[in-house]
């Protein structure tokens, strides 16, 4: 082993060694299934082990006690010459010895998607472990972990070995909510196979209530043993004065164990596992399996050791869950000229995936919230699924309006099951008003992608007091998907603040602006709803064309705010907007009729274009700035006392990147300004020291009249870190509007300090944000993941829909193509797998090339250039062979 300290690629499936990472205090990794068995496990195999909020079979972690507690996975031997031995590196002995020049270990691990194996050799004992954690691919809520024992010394060495994991077995709740009186209901068996435990009751927020979950830690040799006896007992097991890194029973060789068939109950349980005594030869070598189990039928287990706890189903299901998971990220096959990015984004393809999985919690980063995502999280997490599996896409979509109230806020606590939304905890409401914005936003990705306008017609519920929405006769109220979009966004229209941009609220994407509730304004996301209404009109064209559709069904109450069809407006009067939203509401909180008008498709698109069109002029007529130093960009927002936020200022500069990103992403800016905020974010926030563009300047002030976030420390989460989220988005905003390479600079930095494992010090993938110190944090549940995927499949390579058709629009930069000019990806369209390679033999920039030839798995196929891109109509694709990987191959020249 070398001493290089940064992890390097072995594989093409994103497969990684690190060297020495055990001297990392905050790495940790993901193990998970689609069952919900949701592990974190650092180098040190500290972490825990849960199914749920209420079911952790390890102790819950957060980051700081990853290094400061002493409850982990751990397997002891103690050898005839006396020494104690940690095979996972932790014992007193071992933590003294790991700065010393003299250590006599050197650590080395090896990961991929979804295993983690970390190799230990200790020269002074002759010994090496590797020990391989996973979790099968299937049902079953186990975690399974390999123990594999080397003598590499020159003479025969007999150990005693002894597994010992923690069975924490409740919930997170109890950590300081009742920890000792909870282990008071712990019933703890030891079986033939480990120490099962199933308390009798279950403390938490859900009251007392009859348990039925079994928590285990269950073993066997390669062999076929079962352990020969069982500490079940941590205080038996650790002694007195002992602790969990120095435990009486391993330092003094105990055999005053427990047999299988033996009843403990009333205290803290340990599968601590004693298997016989061994003795390895030079070179030999032995194996133990562990599996770690959560079972919330209430069953004994003993089913799952006798399926899990051997050598050759240890290594069956290992081979399954390697290939489970290859399988999920071949579905998007990045073939950049750069191999380590290549591989990198094949953790970032799997991050969307992990954030289905943990939702916004569970990982020790992720120390809030009580699982499950939120309203912004449904949404944008399509964005990936619609990439990698969109044949579920359709119901997903359809499923998640059910939680848009009538008054055009949402539900903010998500259920379980598939359109399922409850009442706000504590019938506290709060509103972000960015919600209504991401349904039309994936919605039209989805429809792009399928063709499906008629999706548009489809009629759905809304939700109110945590059921659906009733009108007076006390019949379920349905509208259409359209009325649901028109509902999110006319209601933001009206609702302005003393500047005519919408209302900030409770806050937009960043949570941290959440103290200006009353005059606050978002004119970031004021820019983004004004495209999509621009958008919808332009929808609502091609649903009648295609579709022959002249009248569109609406609540009647919503004629109010459709005030273009019947009269004149005044979108320039503070006043008007807000009298009408009035009205609006006072009808629809007085119960809503049930009946419907029917609209002119015509007089729908008139009114949303003009709506639309307003916003772009206003933004660019009102919000354009320039300071003293003659730099140009717009201002995202004002404050709760209806003040500009950025621009020139007594304490320094002030900017946001938020700002820019949404009126480029929605288009307001022409190409020449675009170039002018390109300018200024590169002047005021480019900081290659944190990985590219940090989301603010430092405003120097706690600004109690905007949001939380001023009073974080001045580079870290969401005051003025390089948030990773907002600087993709950038990117896709960049790209979108045809500045490429600005574009490939913001994504190329992010990775290239990602990549740079001592200052990051992540594995491979994409953190929420980089902090002050370089280091990225908050690793894998990003919705930054979904963001960067949407990027390179749809803008960098260009593979997208458009109603139905494929579309092919590359901007690949220069030093994406390999040394013969060609790059490629492999993506799913019209549910058949294509593989795109483009050609640049040349070597061109963006600007410089054009589409020049097209042939689908060698043929010369039909297509349109249209506004220098290449169309493919659907009903080519769709007559492919859905069982081979096609092949389309694009000369640029």
């Amino acid at each position: 082993m070398n001493h290089n300290n940064k992890w390097k690629f072995t594989g093409k499936n994103g497969e990684f060694k690190l060297n020495n990472a055990d001297k990392n205090n905050y790495l940790y990794f993901p193990l998970a299934n689609e069952a919900g068995m949701m592990s974190a496990i650092t180098p040190g195999l500290h972490g825990d082990i849960k199914t749920g909020q209420n079911t952790f079979a390890m102790r819950p972690v957060s980051l700081e006690d990853l290094h400061n507690t002493k409850s982990a996975r751990n397997f002891w031997v103690y050898t005839d010459n006396g020494d104690v031995w940690s095979a996972v590196g932790n014992s007193a002995i071992q933590f003294s010895q790991k700065f010393s020049d003299d250590n006599p270990e050197e650590v080395e691990l090896e990961a991929g998607p979804l295993w983690h194996k970390i190799t230990r050799e200790n020269s002074n004992l002759g010994l090496r472990s590797e020990i391989l954690n996973f979790v099968p691919a299937n049902s079953d809520t186990v975690e399974l972990m390999e123990v594999k024992l080397t003598n590499t010394g020159t003479e025969p060495v007999t150990l005693t070995p002894t597994a010992a994991v923690p069975i924490y077995g409740r919930s997170a709740d109890n950590l300081r909510d009742h920890r000792h009186v909870s282990s008071l209901l712990h019933r703890t068996e030891t079986t033939s196979n480990g120490v099962l435990v199933k308390p009798t009751l279950s403390f938490d927020e859900r009251g007392h209530t009859t348990n039925n979950v079994s928590y285990g830690v269950l073993g066997g040799t390669t062999g076929g043993e079962k352990p020969e006896g069982f500490f079940p007992v941590v205080e038996d097991f650790i002694g007195n004065g002992g602790n969990l890194e120095w435990p009486e029973t391993i330092i003094t060789n105990s055999t005053d164990y427990l047999k299988a068939g033996e009843f403990v109950a009333g205290y803290e349980t340990i599968g601590a596992l004693r298997f016989a005594d061994i003795t390895l030869n030079p070179g030999e070598e032995t194996s133990y399996v562990l599996a770690i189990a959560i079972d919330e039928t209430g069953g004994n287990l003993d089913e799952l050791a006798n399926n899990y706890c051997s050598q050759e189903s240890f290594n069956k299901y290992l081979a399954e869950n390697k290939e489970f998971w290859k399988e999920k990220l071949d579905t998007v096959q990045i073939g950049s000229g750069d191999t380590e990015f290549n591989n990198w984004m094949r953790w970032v393809t799997l991050q969307p995936i992990l954030r289905r999985i943990y939702g916004c919690s569970f990982l020790p980063s992720h120390d809030y919230g009580r699982g499950g995502r939120g309203w912004r999280d449904l949404w944008q997490d399509c964005l990936a699924l619609l990439l990698m599996e969109p044949e579920p896409v359709r119901e997903l979509l359809y499923n998640n309006f059910s939680g848009v109230r009538i008054d055009g806020s949402n539900a903010t606590i998500i259920g379980s099951e598939p359109g399922e939304f409850k009442a706000d905890r504590n019938n506290i409401r709060r509103v972000w008003m960015d919600h209504g914005a991401w349904p039309f936003l994936t919605t039209k990705l989805y429809i792009d992608q399928s063709g499906d306008l008629e999706f548009l017609l489809r009629d759905q519920t809304y939700f109110e007091a945590g059921s659906k929405l009733l009108d007076k006769d006390n019949n379920i109220y349905q509208g259409n998907i359209i009325e649901h979009f028109l509902v999110q966004h006319l209601t933001h229209f009206f609702g302005v603040g003393d500047n005519n941009n919408f209302l900030l609220k409770n806050g937009d994407w960043n949570d941290g602006l959440d103290m200006a509730a009353d005059k606050g304004e978002s004119v970031a996301f004021t820019a983004l709803y004004g495209s999509n209404l621009l958008e919808l009109a332009d929808l609502l064209k091609n649903l009648k064309e295609k579709e022959s559709i002249d009248n569109i069904e609406l609540a009647k109450e919503l004629l109010i705010l459709l005030d273009t069809i019947n009269s004149d407006a005044d979108y320039d009067s503070v006043e008007y907007k807000t009298q009408l939203l009035d009205e609006y509401h006072n009808l629809c909180q007085s119960g809503i009729s049930g009946q419907k008008i029917k609209v002119s498709i015509n007089n729908l698109i008139s009114d949303l274009g003009s709506k639309g069109s307003w916003i772009m002029e206003h933004l660019n007529r009102n919000e354009w700035l320039e300071n003293e130093a003659g730099f140009n960009w717009y201002n995202g927002y004002y404050d709760n006392d209806g003040q500009r936020l950025e621009g020139d200022h007594p304490k320094g500069t002030r900017m946001t990147l938020t700002g820019q990103v949404f009126p480029i992403m929605a288009g307001v800016p022409e190409d020449q300004k675009i170039e002018k905020i390109i300018n200024s974010v590169d002047h005021y926030l480019k900081d290659k020291s944190v990985g590219g563009y940090r989301l603010n300047t430092d405003f120097k002030e706690v600004k109690i009249n905007l949001g939380r976030l001023f009073g974080f420390a001045y580079g870290h989460k969401e005051n003025g870190a390089m948030f990773s989220h907002m600087a993709v988005m950038y990117s896709h905003a960049l790209y979108k509007q045809g500045f490429a390479s600005a574009g490939h600079e913001v994504i190329d930095l992010i990775y290239q300090h990602c990549k740079d494992f001592e200052t990051s010090r992540i594995y491979p993938g994409i953190p929420e944000y980089i902090n002050q110190r370089g280091q990225g944090m908050y690793h894998y549940l990003t919705g930054s993941a979904s963001w960067l995927l949407l990027t390179m499949v749809t803008e960098i390579f260009g593979v997208r829909g458009q109603l139905g058709d494929l579309v092919l629009d590359p901007k690949l930069v220069p030093s994406q193509f390999d040394q013969d000019g060609k790059a490629g990806i492999g993506t799913i369209f019209a549910d058949k797998f294509l593989n795109i390679v483009y050609c640049n033999e040349k070597k061109l920039s963006v600007r410089d090339y054009e589409i020049k030839e097209i042939k689908l798995n060698d043929q010369q196929v039909d297509y349109q250039i249209k506004d220098g891109y290449a169309v493919i109509t659907r009903e080519i694709i769709h007559e492919l062979d859905s069982s081979k990987k096609n092949q389309i191959n694009v000369v640029l020249s």
